[in-house]
């Protein structure tokens, strides 16, 4: 099948298929800053090999987990041996929306929210949504302001929080059972000619907060146990 480059990104490379679906490439480049990984750096900062493999990997076990339980996703099927995955076309809200599903007070939520609550102390599946601007900090935007400025209707927001809140069960059920815990996990959402909203980019260890017996699980090393 002819593939067109469309899009150069920090870890994955867009091409447009003739089918009128699109391919990502994983690649082993990795976000990080003087050569140590970091899933919250903006820029690449080293390359580890078979870390596109395992990304992957990973993506397309969830992926197929969520389709089966009848949640849209923008997966169509996955070729390890290229380390590529078929997605359906999908539009982002804006010019990019991240999606943060907590069940801890940790990190950038503690720091906000530091008077209100405990470091770790559990949350109720919390959703925030923020825009993705390096320059501005990722900002945090609410329901209200993502229907007021155009990005989503009120009934795409909530159907994004219900999904959000669905898929991270699925995720960390499944850690769970892996003897890990899950604070929180970072989605992106876009949605399809018709306006459902669905799962879009990858479901993987650098996207998410995961604890053993209280200790932090760096990503790399949350591959290792996942996939042990």
């Amino acid at each position: 099948m002819e593939k067109k480059l469309v899009y150069t990104g920090k870890t994955k490379d867009v091409y447009a298929l003739n089918n009128g679906n699109y391919l990502l490439k994983f690649k082993d480049d990795c976000t990080g800053k003087d050569g140590v990984f970091d899933p919250g750096e903006n820029s690449v900062g080293l390359t580890i090999d078979g870390v596109g493999d395992v990304n992957l990997r990973m993506s397309i076990y969830f992926f197929e987990k969520i389709n089966a339980a009848g949640i849209r996703t923008h997966y169509v099927s996955a070729d390890l041996d290229n380390t590529t995955m078929e997605v359906l076309p999908a539009k982002v809200f804006g010019k990019g929306l991240e999606v943060i599903c907590r069940y801890k007070a940790v990190g950038s939520f503690f720091r906000r929210y530091s008077d209100y609550c405990t470091e770790g102390q559990d949350l109720p599946a919390y959703v925030e949504t923020t825009f993705k601007n390096d320059e501005k900090g990722d900002p945090l935007v609410t329901k209200d302001g993502l229907v007021d400025l155009g990005v989503m209707t009120a009934q795409q927001y909530d159907d994004l929080k219900d999904m959000t809140q669905k898929i991270t069960k699925i995720v960390a059920d499944d850690l769970k059972a892996k003897g890990l815990d899950m604070y929180d996990i970072k989605f992106e959402f876009g949605y399809d000619a018709d306006g459902n909203v669905m799962l879009i980019d990858e479901i993987a260890s650098g996207n998410m907060r995961v604890y053993k017996d209280g200790q932090y699980i760096d990503p790399m090393t949350l591959n290792g146990l996942f996939f042990a």
